[in-house]
């Protein structure tokens, strides 16, 4: 373990808010919610002004609504998120050479790994204040709140004490007292259900955690997990910080704004989306093994059918063949309302020509499918006819830049402003007015719904 809290963790304050509060001045100092907005949506953030009225992350949008009619709600802009993430994470590597990204608002960064030895509480502490104005500059006025431990467990609890705009620094030494007097859930891995079964047994803290052995630990929940239970309460925690994370998935899913029980048009957006996995796949110069179908059906419930070849590809024939053969076991009864097509048990290597086209439909029937319940988030943003959605980029020759405030029946309404102006005018315009345009930015978020995950929703 270390002698000295070198272990930092970075996480920026509602970032994806933030940055539509930065972008959009009529909107600082007031409710913003960023994630689905249609019948379907799930909050992704919600800004510190909406969380005053019970907003939160992974809320159905339709809730939030009814506790917040007054917030804007906005489209996520990926591409603006990620623009953003990259500089803050310039400022990051700045300070070390080893910062292990958790999303695009959060980060580990090793101190020590910079040289930065012999450090003191205050020293860590005056490191961390200078890196939060760092990212504030280079971010456009955007807050991280940063936790400093000597493992990457106790920063990771730390930073979320003092939200939004802290530091919180636990010294060496500290840390089982530090943990102590916390909700068992602080632990990684204790979910509802085990702390229910701890529960049962009378631990409803982390003090009461530290008073069982492991013996007794592994009785209460299985030997894996009581294992590491018992060193996670104890603090003993020493996971390195490791900058390559490791791709796990590739994905693309759609919600559709209408269940669809029609197969054949179901089969055709399996297709798509399996081309569209294989082009990211390829531009990643990754392969995969297993093919996953992931079907919400009518009634909200999730499945995820899974296939596994001999080895892997990233052929858009053989990933598109497999989903087909998952979709035909699917049970269309009621129709479904959301479906993915994703790959894992990535390599970055291609066994070439792995499967002929009448081969890879046999390495399909010949698979064992898992099916299991799972809780999945975001839906895709609906537009109408001109393309439009709440939030998106736009530009006007005589206006300039602003966003869209809202769109339907024929019209789009803007509000023309930028993260350098006052709070701008609002204007309506037909949605197929040629003089209306959509920036880079803007275009590049057809896609964004269609991300990588390796995370739940942004906080």
């Amino acid at each position: 373990m270390r002698k000295e809290p070198s272990v930092l963790h970075v996480d920026l304050d509602a970032f994806f808010a933030a940055v539509e509060q930065r972008d959009k001045p009529s909107l600082r100092g007031k409710p913003v919610v960023v994630g689905g907005i249609g019948l379907r949506g799930v909050v992704s953030t919600a800004s510190y002004e909406a969380r005053k009225y019970g907003v939160r992350s992974a809320m159905s949008t339709a809730e939030a609504r009814s506790r917040c009619p007054h917030a804007a709600y906005l489209w996520p802009r990926f591409e603006v998120y990620r623009a953003t993430s990259q500089a803050v994470m310039a400022e990051m590597r700045a300070l070390s050479p080893l910062v292990e990204p958790l999303s695009l608002d959060e980060a580990f960064i090793d101190l020590a790994a910079a040289g930065l030895t012999g450090l003191t509480d205050d020293d860590v502490r005056a490191i961390s204040e200078d890196l939060k104005d760092a990212i504030r500059t280079a971010s456009g006025g955007l807050t991280a709140s940063v936790g400093a431990g000597t493992s990457k467990l106790i920063a990771k609890i730390a930073s979320d004490l003092d939200k939004p705009d802290g530091v919180v620094v636990v010294p060496a030494g500290t840390e089982a007292a530090f943990l102590a007097p916390m909700q068992v859930t602080v632990i990684p891995g204790v979910g509802p259900a085990t702390a229910q079964r701890l529960s049962m047994a009378g631990v409803r803290t982390v003090a009461d955690l530290q008073q069982l052995d492991e013996g007794e630990l592994v009785r209460q929940v299985g030997s894996a997990h009581g294992t590491s239970l018992h060193r996670m309460a104890i603090a003993a925690d020493d996971r390195p910080v490791v900058s390559d994370r490791e791709t796990k998935s590739v994905s693309v899913e759609d919600t559709f704004e209408v269940d669809i029980i029609d197969r054949a048009l179901l089969t055709a957006i399996a297709d798509r989306m399996a081309r569209r996995v294989s082009e990211r796949l390829q531009k990643a110069q990754l392969s995969g093994r297993t093919v996953t179908l992931k079907s919400r059906m009518h009634d909200f419930t999730t499945h995820t059918r899974s296939s596994t070849l001999a080895g892997p590809t990233d052929d858009p024939r053989v990933i598109a063949r497999v989903a087909r053969r998952l979709l035909d076991d699917t049970d269309l009864a009621g129709g479904i309302r959301l479906l993915g097509v994703g790959v894992s048990s990535l390599a970055d290597w291609i066994q070439d020509d792995l499967f002929t086209d009448s081969e890879a439909a046999e390495a399909a029937e010949a698979a064992q499918d898992q099916v299991v319940d799972v809780i999945e988030l975001p839906e895709r943003r609906s537009r109408d006819q001109g393309g439009y959605y709440t939030g998106q980029d736009v530009h006007h020759p005589d206006h300039g830049l602003g966003w869209v405030w809202g769109s339907g029946r024929g019209r789009v309404t803007v509000r023309f402003e930028t993260a350098e102006t006052p709070p701008g005018p609002v204007r309506t315009f037909a949605v197929d007015d040629p003089l209306l345009t959509k920036p880079v930015f803007a275009a590049a978020e057809q896609d964004a719904e269609a991300e990588t995950r390796h995370n739940g929703p942004n906080e």
